[in-house]
């Protein structure tokens, strides 16, 4: 996690640094947004922009997006001042964070850019089996497909994979394919020259050669446009990309990760994704199961989130009691190890005893996890479903379908065109259709492309 704190923050950028620091982040720091515009285009990437309120965040922003750099924004000021939150707001930040900064929140706004820093935690036997598979191939320069559900960890797999290989010294970079707009991705990848396009003031190094030398994760491949998985493959072939409006090809030294939850044999069927692209990123594919078949990573990983956030939080290191040990292995967790972090999260910070309880695991709408069987109350959901559809239309039907999902989901676009079975693109466009019919849709979370 690399983050850029932009201006003075009213004099708590060392407390601001110090957490964020604790929370695995990497921080840089400039004092003006020209001078962050420049650092983003001349290669020195950043996952989140943390701007002082005083500064003037819209021209950030627009500078950004006028150059096609997509990085989100968070405001911070000192005091809880309404009014300036809600103008950093309207400027186009994500969050706004009242300073001196509170662990707790800035924990919870890293994690929802990057939550995926974390050890390899692999003592149940099938995942174990993975991780034996990515040390065997790691040496290489061999590209590697990661696939499995969303929450898996396989942005955690690529980041172990780098550092076992010959490359651990070099940047790892991680593109999410699926947050940024098509029209932006080609910059954010291969870059651009000046007066490539309006608002191209300066050349633009991109993610290929911000990594050049080191590993590129080319995260939720599957939602790559057709174009540009062409010009992807001949970057694999040929070690050479094409700056945007460039007139030579540049040679990059880098190796290929891909990440994705979907079947991609299944869109190359549907012409949907490039079959000679699959076949050079899939050299080796490592498929990591979904949680609730790794009953001995459940709990590591319970225990691990668990001390994280007690420290984040200056909380006291407890442990789950036998009744929340039992309801934690129990639950399906559908949102796999990202639903698990955001449970033990609330529940560090919900128990008051010696040891965690059962009644802290709770979901974000505050009720009980892992307390009914699944499938019990599956069939009852179905059936009280059901019982609504009669006397509606296919559309209206469908809209509340996806509204209700992206509501389950927090607002997370790729988790919920995952559990819808479509593209993310086909949900966008549909978002913004009831948006435009001014339905209220739910925002997307901090680090995501609405």
């Amino acid at each position: 996690m690399r983050l850029l704190i932009v201006g003075t923050l009213g004099g708590q950028i060392s407390a601001a640094t110090r957490i964020a620091m604790n929370l695995g982040a990497k921080v840089a720091l400039v004092d003006t947004i020209e001078q962050a515009t420049a650092a983003l285009r001349n290669g020195k990437g950043a996952d989140l922009l943390m701007v002082d309120a005083k500064l003037d965040i819209a021209a950030l922003i627009a500078a950004n997006e006028a150059e096609h750099i997509v990085v989100p924004v968070v405001a911070a000021g000192v005091g809880v001042d309404p009014m300036v939150a809600a103008r950093a707001i309207r400027a186009g930040a994500r969050e706004y964070i009242s300073l001196p900064p509170e662990p707790e929140l800035i924990a919870a706004v890293l994690a929802a850019v990057c939550d995926d820093e974390r050890p390899m935690i692999a003592e149940d036997p099938a995942m174990r089996q993975v991780v034996t598979l990515a040390d065997q191939i790691a040496g290489s320069d061999a590209s590697i497909l990661i696939t499995g559900e969303s929450g898996v960890g396989k942005e955690v797999l690529a980041r172990y994979v780098h550092k076992k290989s010959k490359r651990a010294d070099k940047p790892f970079i991680a593109v999410n394919c699926a947050a940024i707009p098509e029209n932006l991705l080609e910059s954010e990848l291969f870059g651009h020259e000046k007066g490539a396009f309006t608002g191209a003031v300066a050349r633009r190094i991109g993610k290929f050669e911000e990594a050049d030398g080191g590993t590129l994760l080319l995260d939720e491949i599957s939602e790559m446009d057709l174009r540009l998985q062409s010009k992807l493959l001949r970057a694999i072939q040929e070690r050479v990309i094409d700056r945007v409006g460039g007139g030579k090809p540049v040679p990059v030294n880098i190796r290929i990760l891909a990440t994705s939850n979907r079947d991609l044999m299944s869109l190359v069927r549907a012409g949907d994704f490039r079959e000679d692209l699959l076949y050079r990123l899939n050299v080796v594919n490592l498929r990591i199961p979904p949680l609730r078949e790794r009953k001995d990573d459940l709990a590591a990983l319970a225990r691990y989130f668990i001390d994280k956030y007690a420290r984040a939080n200056d909380r006291p290191a407890r442990r789950l009691s036998k009744d929340a040990t039992v309801q934690v292995l129990a639950h399906a967790w559908p949102g796999n190890v990202r639903e698990l972090e955001n449970a033990m999260h609330r529940a560090t910070l919900l128990a008051n005893g010696e040891e965690i309880g059962a009644d802290a695991i709770r979901a974000p709408d505050g009720a009980p996890v892992g307390h009914r069987d699944s499938t019990e109350s599956a069939i009852e959901a179905a059936q009280a479903a059901a019982r609504g559809l009669v006397g509606r239309t296919v559309a209206e039907v469908e809209q509340d379908l996806i509204l209700e999902t992206l509501t389950h989901c927090l607002g997370n676009r790729t988790h919920a065109a995952h559990i819808l079975g479509i593209s993310i693109r086909t949900l966008r466009n549909k978002l913004k259709l009831y948006s435009d019919d001014g339905v209220r849709v739910p925002p997307p979370p901090t680090g995501q492309a609405a």
